[in-house]
């Protein structure tokens, strides 16, 4: 029954969704309770609908619920050759429908290079064909789909679905009201596509300038700014019927290592953590988070033991459940990464992980091994069955909470309807003008006149788009100008421009009014700094243009103007245009003090500075 976002939408759509419908309709009868008159209906099933559920259930199958899993294709039946080769290859498996049946699992996760995420229609189709994958099967249960719709730096589903400023941009705008609606329209416009858990929003507080995994996805340094914007994003979410996913606990916001590639360690007091690190994650609990995800990180403050957060029982089951009051759903980051996979084998990992308090395992690096070595330590004792059950308990619970036992059906005209509509795309551009935060702005250069600085020269940093449909920076800002009056060039250098490169910039300079650089995680030793350097020494006025961290401006004194746009993608390049062409004023603060360079124990600009015109 498989189509295609470019196949017909004929019998074969109509009759997958009536299946579809068919089976969930299957599942809200089983748990139909009765009315006052005596007739049933399908209703969010209470704790005593989901523990019959659940007693029904073989063991695989219950095992199966804890997993969520990556896998390749566009469609769940029928995917390209090279992602049939990819799923064999990693996961014995040639679809996501024999993944499923193989496995019974309880979720999916959905990335960009695996292939899930081409566009709206295949998204929404691909989401119907892995529900009907599971509800047609024997006790078949909905599924949670899932991705990392973070915006910003992180983001999963591009174009032509709105796209939105992520967290650190949204805390610069300091407005409650627009990231409840960021989390509102996101959630929105996921659930139109069939995704109805986000792994977002991030709730790590970024102390650390050098931190290489966090950086713009945290909402910023002060803890209590970071947790009353946790808050409004999660009840953004919520609002639409989304699973929102606080993260990465118990903070991640203080390393120097990516856990994706290493194992950091975090070593802040007991005291300070309780300061700093806990306070966004209360605000989520607080606000009712529909999930927490645990950090692959060493916290020896919190349990000298060595482990990893995401399989320690003092962090998880006693910190977490215990201190917090959290009951909701733990799942793990990505079973994948190095952090995690560091002391212990693939076998023992999700083992451990249960033991903590667990529930969700996401996307071990083999389901055999994960699956099966889950199954083996119930069998032998090592984890008891009703501690399972006490995890997919908590899973039913917020398929329940979202509506799954009732519909889990999408159609291409609830697509058309919802995703990257003009007033989604309309909303996103107005919040992401309240962000650009002016920094510097030396002898006012800023806003650019089209009189005197007509010709603009566009040069920079054109990292790749997060969702890989966004972008290239220079040419989006060069073009953005040129709506806006001015005649703009864009000459990419990139992150780490070579002496040809800032040649060649230096010579398209001549011939220009001002000059943009549009500057990545800038570092004392990268040649970003030569660049800008050689471009001030034209007596050119230069406006420097960090499109991801905004610790850039320490690094470069020389340039005439400072602004921070906090990520690459075209809303909040755009928004950054307008803000330099004069046609918004900056309204952006600092949500992190930016030290000197020279002196990291010195704030250069501190938290919550600001320029406007």
């Amino acid at each position: 029954m498989h189509h295609t976002s470019t196949g017909s939408t004929g019998n074969t759509a109509r009759t997958s969704r009536r299946a579809l419908l068919a089976a969930t309709a299957g599942l809200g009868a089983a748990l139909a309770v009765p009315t006052a008159s005596g007739t049933a209906r399908a209703a969010t099933p209470g704790d005593a609908a989901l523990r019959a559920l659940i007693a029904r259930m073989t063991l695989e199958e219950k095992v199966g619920q804890l997993f969520v899993s990556r896998v390749y294709g566009h469609s769940a039946t029928a995917p390209d050759q090279a992602d049939i080769d990819a799923n064999v290859k990693e996961l014995g498996v040639r679809t996501a429908d024999e993944l499923i049946a193989r496995y019974r699992l309880g979720g999916i996760i959905y990335f960009t290079w695996a292939h899930n995420t081409r566009d709206p229609h295949q998204i929404a189709d691909l989401s119907n064909g892995i529900q009907r994958s599971s509800l047609t099967r024997p006790r078949g249960l909905p599924m949670l789909i899932a991705t990392d719709q973070e915006h910003g730096a992180v983001c999963r589903i591009g174009k032509p679905a709105t796209l939105l400023p992520g967290a650190m941009a949204l805390a610069a705008g300091r407005s409650r009201t627009d990231v409840r609606t960021t989390g509102r329209i996101s959630g929105t416009e996921l659930r139109a596509m069939g995704v109805n858990q986000d792994y977002a929003p991030d709730a790590d507080v970024n102390v650390n300038p050098a931190n290489p995994v966090i950086g713009v996805r945290s909402f910023g340094a002060d803890p209590e700014l970071v947790g009353t914007l946790v808050a409004a994003e999660v009840k953004g979410y919520q609002l639409a019927g989304v699973a929102a996913t606080a993260k990465h606990f118990p903070g991640h916001g203080d390393t120097a290592v990516d856990s994706h590639t290493g194992f950091p360690v975090i070593t802040h007091s007991r005291e300070l953590w309780d300061r700093l690190d806990a306070v966004p994650f209360r605000a989520a609990v607080a606000a009712g988070i529909d999930s927490v995800m645990t950090a692959h990180i060493q916290f020896p403050a919190l349990d000298p033991s060595g482990d990893p957060a995401t399989l320690s029982h003092p962090i998880v089951t006693g910190i977490l459940r215990g201190e917090l009051g959290y009951d909701g759903v733990v799942i793990t980051d990505s079973l994948g990464m190095e952090g995690v996979r560091t002391k212990y084998g693939d076998d023992r990992v999700p083992v451990l992980a249960l033991k903590a308090g667990v529930d969700q395992l996401l996307n071990p690096p083999s389901m055999e091994v994960a699956w099966n070595a889950v199954l083996a330590a119930v069998r032998n004792g090592e984890l008891t069955e009703a501690r399972v059950e006490e995890s997919v308990l908590r899973i039913l619970r917020m398929k329940a909470r979202l509506g799954l036992f009732r519909s889990t059906g999408v159609t291409r005209a609830g697509v058309d309807r919802t995703v990257g509509v003009e007033r989604h795309l309309a909303a996103a551009d107005r919040i992401a003008e309240r962000t650009t935060t002016l920094l510097v702005n030396n002898g006012r250069l800023l806003p650019l006149d089209r009189r005197r600085q007509r010709k603009i020269l566009v040069v920079g940093a054109d990292p790749a788009s997060p969702s890989g449909t966004t972008g290239p920076p220079t040419g989006v800002l060069a073009a953005a100008l040129t709506e806006l009056g001015f005649t703009a060039t864009a000459l990419s250098t990139g992150t780490a421009p070579t002496a040809d490169a800032v040649s060649k910039a230096v010579a398209a300079a001549q011939d220009a009014d001002a000059v943009i650089v549009a500057t990545y995680n800038v570092t004392a030793a990268n040649s970003q700094r030569t660049l800008v350097q050689r471009l001030s020494a034209t007596g050119r006025p230069v406006v420097a243009l960090a499109i991801r961290n905004p610790y850039d401006v320490a690094q470069l004194p020389e340039a005439t103007a400072h602004v921070a746009a906090y990520s690459w993608t075209d809303v909040e390049l755009r928004a950054a245009a307008r803000v330099i062409a004069g046609r918004v004023k900056p309204r952006g603060k600092l949500p992190v003090p930016v030290a000197r360079a020279d002196d990291p124990a010195q704030v250069l600009y501190p938290l919550g500075h600001g320029l406007t015109y």
